[in-house]
């Protein structure tokens, strides 16, 4: 991918750019509730309270999500639009159809999604045809003796894996899938979920295998203890900085991350905002 491409995202992108964290904003719309995977820490709910991924307080309609835009860039600087969930932006079609619509209605926009990347091999050429120019891939161990105490279950093609074998199918998708779109111009943002005791030690080789795929980027962020995961302890800020300064010798890294949830929008830390649990008819 050339760098003229990379430098353009990065100038705009609030969470690719740390000087632009809280300057521009970008808006997710939840739009994307189903999930095909099973995060051992992870839990989805509907709800206006928890400032977490995977949290929203309702799901969208593809034609309310772009009234919702329309409506935000009027407000606010906003240069980014994101499906961030609450469930996997892949896992849904609802995702391409709504890019595809905001492509022709505001094609200045950067279009962004998040992914666990079991689709992103399968579906690279139909995100690069909708002109989604960034993608944030989560990619929690690229090791099966750790990923199968990270990921306890997957759906793929109708057929459901668990444990180790489910992490492996997870694991073979998503860096198949970081390869094909780094090589269709995407730039590719990897997230790595820092547990204590369990991947604290590997998320450098992660960085290493994600370069070798195309990615541009990686952000390492705390877990929140939650469902299997609940009584691992939450990183400190010491332990994270450091796992942080080991990834930077490998690929730039993103320390601006607030982990926000699927309905956020607005300036990053400054003037944030997410969904009312409001009817439809508000639209």
């Amino acid at each position: 991918m050339n760098e003229s491409k990379f430098a353009h995202i990065t100038r705009a992108h609030p969470c690719f750019n740390e000087k632009m964290h809280d300057k521009v904003g970008r808006v997710h719309l939840p739009i994307a509730p189903r999930c095909n995977i099973q995060c051992n820490f992870c839990t989805r709910e509907i709800n206006k309270c928890e400032q977490r991924p995977g949290v929203s307080s309702r799901v969208m309609t593809v034609e309310e999500a772009v009234t919702h835009v329309a409506k935000v860039i009027k407000e606010m600087p906003i240069s980014v639009v994101g499906v961030a969930g609450p469930g996997d932006a892949l896992a849904n079609p609802e995702t391409l159809e709504f890019f595809k619509i905001i492509d022709k209605k505001f094609p200045d926009l950067i279009k962004c999604m998040s992914t666990n990347g079991l689709l992103l091999a399968d579906m690279a050429e139909e995100v690069a045809a909708a002109n989604v120019s960034t993608i944030t891939v989560t990619v929690n161990a690229i090791d099966p003796e750790i990923g199968k105490k990270i990921y306890s279950r997957a759906v793929y093609k109708g057929k459901v894996y668990e444990g180790e074998e489910a992490f492996k199918i997870i694991s073979e998708k998503q860096l198949e899938g970081i390869e094909k779109v780094a090589k269709l111009g995407v730039v590719v943002k990897v997230n790595s979920v820092l547990i204590p005791g369990l991947n604290d030690k590997h998320i450098e080789d992660i960085a290493r295998e994600v370069k070798k795929r195309g990615a541009n980027l990686m952000n390492v962020i705390p877990l929140i203890p939650l469902y299997k995961m609940k009584d691992y302890p939450r990183p400190g800020c010491e332990e994270l900085s450091n796992v942080r300064d080991t990834v930077e010798e490998i690929l730039p890294v993103f320390r601006a991350c607030t982990q926000c949830r699927a309905d956020a929008y607005g300036v990053p830390g400054k003037e944030d905002k997410h969904l009312d649990m409001t009817p439809a008819s508000h639209y």
